[in-house]
């Protein structure tokens, strides 16, 4: 058995513990109802989920996140930025120290650590200097499960933070997953069609939570106004109260459906 064999049997194991469900149509990336010991002993994952703004990876995997959590596995949330152009009629410096420590209570609600990959809202930069920064700090993280935006959005920032995480993936040392998110579709999330869901009726109040810390947002207007929404159509798809739908990137063809068929 070749090492590529081994990796993708290791990984197969360690994702299995969390019976996730490989999707032709819409049907849950459900997690497997067992002891906790035997998920965080033996099979702990880490996952990592990189967004362009402090609220970002709140908003658009949130319930997923709190999931994992609960099942005892190891959380990152990376910002491209601290959101410095997003509070207002304040200074960019004030408008980051305010996101920065909106951002910390949002992850120590989620159970996560909480990194700032050091780029400036409104004006991220996908080169070569910024790519090498992205796959070191991911390599570093070394991800078996990995989000972040649809490449495909409105917005800038979003766009270049999808495009450094995707570009990092395929030069990760280590086997790993990635799935794309959505944030307020329709709006600034354009063609996004997931194939892969998550329940997350049982967080949702934990979701709600750690994207109401982002109080310098209006994030309680903006989650009724966009998000509800989204979690209301998107159970509605899988047939449950609230979900996430994702997008997957599998590298490997002839592996691409999701371990635990």
């Amino acid at each position: 058995m070749g090492s590529s064999d081994t990796d993708r049997r290791s990984f197969l194991i360690r994702a299995a513990a969390l019976g996730v469900i490989p999707l032709a149509e819409p049907r849950p990336l459900a997690f497997a109802e067992q002891p906790h010991s035997a998920v965080v002993e033996e099979l702990s994952l880490k996952i990592v989920c990189v967004g362009a703004h402090p609220d970002d990876p709140e908003s658009g995997c949130g319930g997923t996140l709190a999931r994992y959590a609960e099942l005892g596995h190891k959380l990152t949330i990376v910002y491209l930025t601290r959101g410095e152009a997003g509070s207002g009629y304040k200074s960019r410096e004030e408008a980051a120290t305010i996101r920065t420590a909106e951002a910390g209570v949002a992850c120590r609600t989620l159970g996560a650590k909480a990194v700032f990959a050091g780029q400036l809202d409104g004006a991220t930069e996908f080169n070569a200097s910024r790519l090498a920064m992205m796959q070191k700090l991911l390599n570093e993280e070394a991800p078996d499960v990995l989000f972040t935006h649809w490449p495909i959005d409105i917005h800038r920032d979003h766009q270049i933070a999808s495009l450094l995480t995707m570009r990092a993936y395929f030069a990760l040392r280590r086997s790993a997953r990635l799935y794309f998110f959505e944030v307020e579709s329709g709006t600034q999330t354009m063609g996004f069609a997931p194939s892969v869901y998550v329940d997350i009726t049982t967080t949702r109040e934990k979701k709600k939570a750690a994207l109401f810390a982002h109080r310098s947002q209006n994030a309680e207007r903006s989650y009724r106004q966009f998000h509800e929404p989204m979690e209301n159509f998107r159970g509605r798809e899988l047939g449950v109260a609230a979900a996430e739908g994702f997008v997957p990137l599998v590298r490997d063809q002839r592996n691409a459906k999701l371990p635990g068929l």
